[in-house]
């Protein structure tokens, strides 16, 4: 098979036979179930090695070099960057560099224009010349893309702080945005959760338009330094495109008009929100963004960085670097012990660790204290519903995830503890509250009920990735997984959900994955959703999802997928070097599918078995996790240990039983 070229990229798109390197190699003659126990064994004594006293797993989130350039550019903004951290920024970001002079959103991926603007200027702050090779090298590429008039506008607003940019020639949403009433398309309300947090903080920032003293000039990132920002033609008035183009210039016409009053009642609600929703550990939300544009809104309003609120923000910042052994350091985006821990527990049950086994009983001690008992944003859409979610960080109180629940309930489920009072209770807490969040469709999104807007990732503001949170599959697929496993998969709720998912198939029997790359992280989480619901093995939607899965497969007998796939779906549909994650996924899909016997099964626990390392780990530089589908992606460290195990544990022991078949 000859490779293809994605015109649009460059990129190649690789035939089926995709290498993966191995550490270790399991001798002909082991079968494939003796090979699969052996490599569960070892994976099972890696994973419970990495359990932390308390009770949690956390595992590195990698994301891409924008977090620690953003991260500099604060500290120069706030008059606090100082050398150590700057040197061990630098170090990480320009270890991040390909020989193209770019920096890339993914392993492997093509560069980005943001991302290479940034973390060339953190490399500047960092008093990398500009004309040393690899700076001139970016600098060239950046210009032949457009220079800094063609980035993301938040990478533009990064340097209007300094005056690298000009905030006249910025989109706009002013403070009074959070008057909008909630029924208001562009209502605060509307926007997801993570994108709600960045905006209201940036409307601040917006309306102060502040200037620091800029370091050092840019010209080098301009196509024409005398005219840096020319004029483009607006679109068509008829499109919606064009229609937003000229709201935003009404937009940034009002600022000229607005009432003194209302902009200042304004700025203080702006700035009392963000203030409610700071975490006890000082961060907000749990995400790096929303904490970073918080602070500086906060300083822009007031408070100076001795106050307590500001102390806890930055402090809160520091804990998301990570120092590595090279002295480097990486700023994670945010921390999932919740995810990671229900993921861990329910990988080392099912590859046969006692439910009473200790340090199952720990982590699930650990979970159940981590249940938030409190109100939310969520009950803005849903105020009667008692509270009872899970959130994916250690302080995430406000905003509780339906799939970290739906997880840490079959997590739970696994566990044999102590006080089964106790466990009951949460156990019926968190499904009470799945339940009440399910959107109208009969799907479930991440943090919201049908937060489906389609006006706000239309606003030219809104350039950054996904800003709504609409139902998904593979959050839809573990929630009916989960209410399956509890006993009611035909209760009404959960047959509403199974509809929505069989409608949702594509054509080529696979499903789209929102929060994972991507088809293979839809269809391994749909399938075992549905068949732990009751449809049997040959019901039609899941014989297309196992064609399809065997006709992915690589030849190396694994299964990977790159995340051109969300922008170039019929290149990249389950196209990519094999993974363990995502080897793992459709394995667990064709499992649940009745397929133990098949060929196709036997190749990828095999590969599986063989691309284990002495240690029982995994290596996977490839990122199988996903933020916003293309814009943002993650590099889940933990993923290429918990996955491989669960799908290792149900070849050798079968699958989970839901409450039904238990007894």
């Amino acid at each position: 098979m000859t490779a293809t070229t994605d015109g649009s990229t460059g990129a190649t798109v690789p035939p089926r036979a995709a290498s993966a390197s191995t550490d270790r190699t399991t001798p002909a003659a082991t079968g494939v179930k003796e090979a699969a126990e052996g490599a569960m064994r070892r994976a099972t004594d890696h994973l419970l090695a990495r359990q932390d006293a308390q009770g949690w797993w956390k595992g590195d989130l990698e994301t891409n070099v924008t977090m620690d350039a953003e991260d500099l550019l604060l500290r120069e903004f706030l008059g606090i960057r100082d050398e150590a951290t700057t040197t061990a920024a630098a170090l990480f970001v320009r270890g991040q560099q390909r020989e193209d002079g770019t920096w890339a959103t993914f392993y492997g991926g093509p560069g980005e224009l943001s991302a290479t603007i940034e973390a060339y200027v953190a490399l500047r702050l960092a008093g990398d010349a500009p004309d040393a090779p690899h700076m001139a090298k970016a600098s060239a590429w950046i210009r032949e893309r457009g220079g800094i008039a063609a980035a993301r506008v938040f990478t533009r607003i990064w340097l209007a702080l300094f005056g690298w940019w000009k905030w006249e020639d910025l989109p706009e949403l002013p403070p009074e945005l959070l008057y909008f009433p909630r029924w208001f398309p562009l209502s605060i309300y509307n926007f997801g959760q993570w994108a709600r947090q960045t905006i209201v903080p940036l409307t601040v920032v917006s309306a102060h338009r502040p200037v620091r003293p800029a370091p050092f000039p840019l010209d080098e990132l301009h196509t024409d330094p005398a005219n840096p920002n020319p004029p483009r033609p607006l679109a068509s008035p008829v499109s919606w495109e064009g229609l937003f183009q000229r709201l935003d210039k009404v937009v940034r016409g009002y600022r000229k008009v607005a009432l003194r009053r209302l902009r200042g009642s304004a700025l203080r609600s702006a700035g009392r929100w963000i203030v409610e929703r700071q975490e006890n550990d000082g961060a907000w939300g749990g995400i790096q963004p929303p904490a970073v544009y918080s602070v500086i809104a906060l300083h822009l309003l007031g408070y100076d960085l001795d106050h307590p609120v500001m102390r806890a923000g930055l402090e809160s910042l520091d804990r998301y670097a990570l120092w590595r052994e090279d002295g480097s350091r990486m700023i994670e985006a945010c921390q999932s012990p919740v995810w990671d821990t229900c993921l861990a527990a329910i990988a080392l049950a099912d590859a046969g660790l006692p439910a009473d086994h200790p340090q199952l009983v720990k982590a699930a001690d650990w979970m159940l204290g981590e249940q938030i008992v409190r109100p939310g944003d969520w009950a803005v859409k849903r105020p009667h519903l008692p509270p009872g979610g899970w959130a994916f960080e250690f302080h995430n109180d406000n905003y509780p995830d339906i799939d970290d629940t739906a997880e840490v309930v079959l997590a739970l489920r696994r566990v044999k503890h102590h006080d089964p009072e106790r466990m009951e209770k949460a156990i019926g807490r968190g499904v009470r509250w799945n339940l009440g969040m399910q959107s109208k469709n009969g799907a479930w999104g991440a943090f919201d009920v049908d937060n489906t807007s389609p006006f706000p990732n239309r606003l030219p503001f809104c350039d950054f990735g996904e800003v709504i949170d609409p139902p998904s599959a593979d959050v839809t697929a573990h929630v009916v997984e989960m209410l399956a496993f509890e006993g009611m998969a035909d209760d009404p709720r959960t047959r509403r959900g199974i509809d929505w998912l069989l409608a949702e198939q594509e054509q080529n029997g696979s499903w789209f994955g929102r929060w994972g790359v991507n088809y293979v992280y839809g269809t391994g989480s749909v399938v075992p959703a549905l068949t732990a619901a009751g449809l049997p093995a040959s019901h039609p939607a899941i014989r297309r999802a196992v064609t399809w899965l065997e006709q992915v497969q690589n030849e190396d007998g694994g299964w990977g997928e790159d995340l051109r796939s969300y922008k170039y779906a019929g290149e990249w549909s389950g196209r990519g070097a094999s993974t363990p994650s995502q080897t793992a996924w459709a394995l667990m899909a064709l499992l649940a599918a009745g397929e133990k016997d098949a060929k196709a099964v036997e190749r990828g626990v095999r590969w599986l078995a063989e691309t284990q390392r002495e240690d029982g780990s995994w290596d996977e530089p490839y990122f199988t996790g996903t933020g916003f589908p293309w814009d943002f992606s993650i590099n889940y460290h933990l993923y290429r240990q918990v996955f491989p195990l669960t799908a290792l544990g149900r070849y050798v022991h079968g699958e989970p039983m839901p409450e039904a078949e238990r007894s």
